[in-house]
């Protein structure tokens, strides 16, 4: 099940990537009803005085939930990690806020997401931004790199979260922190929702509850772990059948209002116990 749910996501993000819109145009193929479903998640996330010098195919091409770089605090020469950077922006406006002795990688599985990432920046002009291709449950990152997180609707889409927020945990510095958009669901979601690989690829069978979300973050490490919400979701019956197209009446009902977009915060502890941090390599407990 995890291979399939990997390779529907790949093959849903390169589609959309070649179709050159975030699926709430006239362009991209879909349906004015799925457009519309789409749209309610990633639409007016970001402001345009943000956007100012960032290329527009950067924004078409984004599929997120939230804005990580507005919410999240970064200094300049930070190191920061998109992690399923896709065409590039949230890397990008990292990028120029942690200036010119700092860095901002994304890690996207998608050549065809990379191809455009890696073309917007060209457009950018900034030269302290690097794409790496990768899985997030295998940061190909030393341990301790990182200062800062984030990720923009992409944790829900894998099938191993506990691997990774464990693989965050490792390249994260001590007193390095998590800083993600992500979609959180506020209670249990039909059997039948959660079962679709359509669902799974649309960043809705996938998501974990806000109190899991939580858990599963504090068993790998973190602490100080906040969840915000930022948007709750609302959508007709049959806007709610783009996602599960079998989806009955009565699931519905349970399905509808379950859905919100939250930004989750967290930090790796600074010092473990016994005075040493984790990551060091000094070999003390």
């Amino acid at each position: 099940m995890n291979s399939e749910i990997r390779e529907q996501v790949r093959q849903k993000y390169a589609d959309a990537i070649t179709k050159k819109t975030s699926c709430c145009g006239s362009s991209c193929g879909c349906s004015e009803l799925e457009g519309k479903a789409i749209q309610a998640i990633t639409g007016d996330l970001y402001d345009p005085g943000q956007m100012e010098g960032i290329p527009a195919d950067a924004l078409l091409s984004s599929f997120g939930c939230g804005n990580p770089t507005a919410l999240a605090t970064l200094s300049a020469g930070e190191t920061v990690l998109d992690l399923g950077s896709g065409a590039g922006l949230d890397v990008l406006l990292s990028a120029r806020r942690v200036g010119p002795t700092g860095k901002a990688y994304g890690l996207d599985m998608t050549d065809e997401m990379l191809a455009e990432a890696r073309k917007n920046q060209v457009k950018s002009g900034l030269s302290n931004a690097e794409f790496l291709k990768g899985h997030i449950e295998e940061l190909p990152l030393a341990d301790g790199t990182i200062d800062v997180i984030i990720s923009n609707c992409v944790i829900n889409l894998s099938a191993d979260k506990d691997q990774v927020f464990s693989e965050a945990f490792r390249v994260l510095k001590p007193g390095g922190r998590i800083a993600v958009s992500d979609i959180v669901v506020l209670r249990e979601l039909p059997e039948k929702v959660r079962t679709n690989l359509t669902a799974w690829a649309g960043c809705v069978a996938g998501a974990l509850r806000d109190t899991d979300y939580r858990s599963k973050l504090a068993s790998a490490g973190f602490e100080n772990i906040d969840i915000e919400l930022t948007r709750t979701y609302d959508f007709s019956f049959d806007e709610a059948k783009q996602f599960c197209p079998d989806l009955l009446y009565s699931e519905y009902e349970q399905f509808n209002g379950a859905l919100a977009s939250a930004f989750v915060r967290a930090t790796k502890p600074a010092v473990a116990a016994g005075g040493c941090c984790k990551s060091c390599g000094c070999g003390a407990e």
